[in-house]
């Protein structure tokens, strides 16, 4: 026959056995049945992750947005306009319309060519400091007969640039691609002081490369000036992409009236 156990030590024992056993039935059932929503949600994430912070995915469209490029910029500008008319016909036909008229075409087919283009005023206060890939101020020459030579076109280049060059190469592009769209013959012994010492080249920038042309005379290329703007433009359109782009120059069309 077995001892008998003494009492107190057996309900020791038995009330601890069931103390475990009542705390594993109660956190099963927490577990089974308390739903993760009513958690509070960062004790959740503790739960979930460890106690590590949780990994939060990067949303498909959260990249900065890229700041456009500028276009290139080219400076045209009407002469006269704004200021005064200009040379004026008998019939009241004004340099400063046929001006306006060459410019802003110009202006157009630059711009679908992919550049940012400032249309500019005789003396606009832009002009100040003004930089650009080139700069061309177009004008007319006088109504007045002169003589049956007076007919054609001119070009004069900024004097004193930084690159002296550019502003001759953008002077030499216009001669013959201006030349080659018109028709019109280089009359270059006709240059005035006015025209080497235009009051733009010593207002912009000295970087930037610029010209001055007289596109025609107003009395025996009249026809030409006001018939066909679109094609005296696009002579000049020629002109600046060929020395934008670097273009070849054939010397042949400038050589004349030199």
């Amino acid at each position: 026959m077995n001892p008998p156990s003494e009492p107190g030590r057996t309900n020791f024992f038995d009330q601890i056995l069931t103390i475990l056993l009542a705390g594993a039935v109660v956190a099963t059932l927490f577990t089974s049945l308390t739903p993760a929503s009513i958690l509070a949600t960062g004790l959740a994430e503790v739960f979930t992750t460890g106690g590590q912070e949780a990994f939060v995915p990067a949303q498909p469209n959260e990249f900065p947005t890229p700041t456009p490029r500028p276009r290139p910029v080219i400076g045209i500008v009407a002469g006269h306009w704004g200021n005064d008319p200009g040379a004026v016909c008998a019939d009241e036909l004004t340099e400063v319309e046929i001006n306006l008229t060459v410019a802003t075409i110009v202006r157009d087919r630059l711009v679908a060519e992919g550049f940012d283009v400032d249309l500019l005023k005789e003396f606009d206060v832009r002009l100040a400091g003004y930089r650009s890939l080139a700069l061309v101020s177009i004008h007319a020459d006088s109504c007045d007969y002169v003589n049956d030579q007076a007919t054609g076109f001119k070009v004069a280049s900024a004097i004193g640039s930084a690159d002296q060059s550019r502003s001759d190469r953008l002077s030499a592009c216009l001669r013959n691609r201006y030349a080659d769209l018109t028709g019109l013959t280089y009359h270059g012994n006709s240059i005035t002081v006015d025209m080497t010492s235009y009051h733009a080249f010593d207002e912009i920038h000295h970087e930037t490369p610029a010209v001055i042309i007289e596109i025609g005379f107003m009395n025996l290329d009249r026809q030409l000036l006001t018939r066909h703007p679109d094609q005296i433009a696009q002579g000049i359109t020629d002109g600046i992409l060929c020395f934008i782009r670097n273009e070849d120059i054939n010397s042949s069309a400038s050589a004349d009236g030199e």
